[in-house]
């Protein structure tokens, strides 16, 4: 029960304090989950985050899931989950119910820019991090260098990229295995 109510006081607190979405989380996830708690390394949640993008729903929920039936199986995946969510459900109702009638006031408008662009520096810096823990050679930088560019100037889904990349994975990790054995 303790690591049940651990699971979701832990996910409530990324998730009530994480904005601009599943990107902007990664901060605190690696923070809380990797840091704090030990619950996986930096290339495990890098893993674990590319199955919540590559599965339908958010992300931020999906990765909460994982993580939390890793932890205690299934009341852990829903104590993760909730803990997640609850926090959004919490703020959207009070947002809906009140922003319509600020949203127009300057101070809302500049406290949002600033936000965003926090989210932003947020995102940078998680993003330089895990490329430092998961780029581990030159095939590596290669997919990661290709898949960016793809992401960022095709319209190439993100399942696909996912996808063809695990595919590159997959190949290249049996070839090496098959010389060595030569």
């Amino acid at each position: 029960m303790n690591k049940l109510w651990e699971l979701y006081t832990t996910f409530l607190k990324v998730g009530g304090l994480t904005f601009g979405g599943g990107m902007a989380m990664l901060p605190m996830l690696k923070k809380e989950v990797i840091e704090k708690k030990n619950w996986s390394t930096e290339e495990e949640l890098l893993d674990i985050y590319a199955i919540g993008q590559c599965t339908p729903g958010i992300i931020a929920v999906n990765t909460s899931t994982y993580i939390g039936y890793q932890q205690a199986k299934i009341p852990g995946a829903i104590c993760g989950t909730l803990g997640m969510v609850t926090p959004s459900l919490l703020i959207i109702s009070l947002i809906a119910s009140i922003l319509n009638r600020f949203i127009t006031e300057p101070v809302v408008m500049h406290a949002l820019a600033g936000i965003r662009v926090t989210v932003c520096a947020l995102m940078l810096s998680t993003v330089i991090s895990l490329a430092k823990a998961g780029i581990k050679d030159k095939l590596g930088c290669l997919v990661f260098l290709a898949g960016f560019l793809l992401a960022t100037f095709s319209p190439i889904p993100t399942i696909v990229l996912v996808v063809c990349a695990a595919g590159i994975g997959i190949f290249v990790n049996r070839n090496r295995k098959e010389t060595q054995k030569l």
